[in-house]
């Protein structure tokens, strides 16, 4: 930025989970200044409300799962989001957990499991339950908050759970529950994503560029600066040991090699397509539905 040009300003809501804490170290590190922007992360203790948010246009940029942009779509076509930019892939951050007593998805059969009243949880179970023969059907779905997963299956009012850390970590680590299924056992399936109303989209190409050529400057000082994941760390409330063990389960890719990725018919096109057609399969979408739209032009533009 030069001269007195005011910075754009970028609010980006984020929840609790390891790989949407870059543009928060992107703006403590003042790597947003050095792009012209001013990048203001709101936290939100429920994901799912993040969702909702983005559906009533209260912010024009969200970090979602591939599974929540396209059920956003089912629900509000004329706000169904450009995807501009991969933040990780899940690779054993998401958890299906079950009762030590039981141990295994197959013991699941007829027993209460606990999933978001957004329809990522059911994603994951779903997946889950299929590697033992299994459906949704199989099982007794239960609508629980993240944060009242563990307590419920310490005192037995479920008999599972689909969920990530941090709200997974106090009933495993303090042995109630066992993980049963992670996401590292369906590579490929499970994608965190920057979408953007396509009205702002429209409008904001270039401020989007600079955007996610912040968030990969922010990977590039975590790499050589360890006090990088301590930011990252603090802003989760919880030591940086336990910060890198959740980044154990993602998956991050540069802009270079995800932008292939992003090309029509790529990787995440499919991986759209795949999620909408599983989605309805599972009965949580029907009808006609527009998937996400794929867009490389801010990556372009922040690679040149």
């Amino acid at each position: 930025m030069t001269g007195c040009q005011a910075a754009d300003r970028v609010t980006i809501p984020i929840a609790s989970w390891a790989g949407f804490q870059y543009f928060h170290l992107a703006h403590e590190k003042q790597l947003d200044q050095k792009a012209g922007l001013l990048i203001d992360t709101l936290g939100f203790p429920d994901p799912p409300e993040i969702v909702k948010a983005f559906e009533e246009g209260r912010f024009p940029i969200a970090q979602l799962t591939t599974v929540e942009a396209v059920d956003i779509c089912s629900r509000q076509p004329k706000r169904c989001p450009v995807v501009v930019l991969i933040l990780d892939e899940s690779r054993g951050g998401d958890k299906v957990a079950v009762r030590r007593s039981l141990g295994t998805i197959a013991a699941l059969r007829g027993k209460r499991v606990a999933v978001t009243p957004s329809t990522l949880g059911p994603f994951v179970l779903s997946r889950a339950l299929a590697r033992h023969g299994m459906s949704l059907a199989d099982v007794r779905i239960v609508a629980v908050p993240l944060a009242d997963m563990g307590r419920r299956l310490v005192s037995g009012q479920i008999d599972g759970a689909a969920f990530y850390p941090p709200f997974s970590d106090a009933v495993l680590d303090g042995g109630e529950a066992v993980t049963a299924f992670t996401s590292a056992e369906i590579p490929g399936e499970i994608f965190d994503v920057l979408v953007v109303d396509p009205q702002y989209y429209r409008t904001n190409v270039k401020v989007l560029g600079r955007l996610v050529r912040a968030w990969q400057q922010a990977h590039d000082l975590a790499d050589r600066d360890p006090e990088a994941q301590e930011i990252m760390a603090k802003r989760q409330g919880v030591r940086v040991e336990v910060f890198r063990e959740w980044e154990k389960g993602l998956l991050y890719l540069s802009l270079s090699e995800q932008r292939p990725m992003l090309l029509p018919g790529g990787k995440l096109e499919r991986n759209l397509a795949f999620v909408l057609a599983v989605q309805k399969q599972l009965g949580l979408i029907r009808g006609r539905v527009p998937l996400p739209r794929v867009s490389t032009e801010p990556i372009d533009l922040a690679l040149k």
